[in-house]
């Protein structure tokens, strides 16, 4: 059976897919959030314009990181880059910014999809990067709790 995880095509295809999506979520985000919700950001409480300004700022961190990456992953397969280069701490995918719950569940409908929409581009971006640098996928924070206290009963 052919080994379709190092499919160069299919890591292409996959490559360029993010990309879209990237770039697409990424004109969402700059409207929704220099545009289309600045009266909705307007009629949150002062804290809570500040949280959503803050989160903006969240989303197009996280999303240049994908970005970046995926620039770095073409120029791989356009033969630009070795790949040994992309796999150099400085050309992996960057930290996503944490985003709490209790902040998102505060904001309004569309901002939270905008901001969810980010942080799952980014686990997912994460997940490749990770199989690109030969890791293990790290264990959820909840799978881990669970498996230290199916180990301690």
């Amino acid at each position: 059976m052919a080994d379709h995880v190092h499919d160069p095509r299919l890591q292409r295809r996959l490559i360029d897919s993010f990309y879209t999506e990237a770039m697409v979520l990424a004109d969402e985000a700059r409207h929704y959030f220099d545009e289309g919700g600045r009266a909705e950001r307007e009629a949150l409480a002062p804290m809570e314009r500040v949280a959503f300004s803050c989160e903006s700022l969240k989303v197009t961190t996280r999303l240049m990181h994908v970005i970046a990456w995926l620039l770095t992953q073409r120029a791989v397969a356009a033969g630009e880059l070795p790949s040994s280069r992309a796999l150099d701490p400085a050309r992996r995918l960057g930290a996503a910014p944490a985003t709490e719950d209790h902040v998102l569940e505060r904001f309004p409908l569309q901002a939270r999809g905008v901001i969810a929409s980010s942080i799952d581009l980014h686990r997912r971006v994460a997940l490749l990067d990770a199989a690109h640098a030969g890791e293990r996928p790290v264990a959820s924070p909840a799978r881990s709790m669970l498996d230290r206290l199916s180990m301690a009963f």
